[in-house]
């Protein structure tokens, strides 16, 4: 079992689930929400990207400043799921060739850091709803967004573990949640 990575599913989202256009709801960032994040991502060495927020995210992150995250997203392996080729470059993304769910359970079993799932609602949906996400990782704004596309809709019942909440200064509810799988990934018993 060691060795492999988790797949870790971070996303914001308002009180009320929604996940969509945080930056409707996610106005004021803090220390404690960047410490966050860089906690997050110093383990992970690959992320999985939808298509819609690798398209919007190539244009941006390229040349932006905004640390951590700035450093870490264009410098990581992005794995994108798309069902046509890549028309924008940006450095060490490649298309997910095949499932999504086969290509990230192949992706578990390679020794290396966590992977990590940043924004796309459909992925980490897909992926939940498939029990191959290890942690869920949430920044819950003090927000009702009140329409958008709500990041847990559509699940099955999910069991999760605290791991652990802190509140961030500006109010934000940092709560990062284990999965608690259905059976062990190999099949075996515990």
């Amino acid at each position: 079992m060691s060795g492999m990575g988790k797949i870790v599913v971070y996303e914001l989202m308002s009180l009320d689930g929604v996940a969509e256009d945080p930056d409707e709801f996610v106005l004021d960032w803090d220390d404690a929400m960047d410490a966050n994040l860089a906690s997050v991502i110093s383990s992970q060495d690959a992320v999985i990207l939808g298509r819609r927020s690798y398209d919007e995210w190539a244009q941006y992150w390229p040349s932006s400043t905004t640390e951590p995250f700035a450093t870490f997203i264009n410098g990581v392996t992005k794995h994108v799921v798309t069902s046509t080729p890549l028309d924008r470059e940006w450095a060490s993304a490649t298309a997910i060739n095949g499932t999504l769910v086969d290509f990230v359970r192949d992706l578990k079993k390679q020794s290396g850091g966590d992977v990590g799932v940043h924004a796309s609602i459909s992925v980490s949906q897909a992926l939940l709803a498939a029990d191959v996400v290890d942690e869920l990782r949430l920044v819950i704004a003090p927000r009702i967004a009140g329409s958008g596309r709500r990041l847990l809709d559509g699940l099955p019942s999910i069991r999760l573990e605290p791991i652990r909440s802190e509140r961030s200064p500006a109010g934000y509810l940092l709560v990062d949640y284990r999965v608690v799988h259905q059976s062990p990934p190999d099949g075996s018993g515990r």
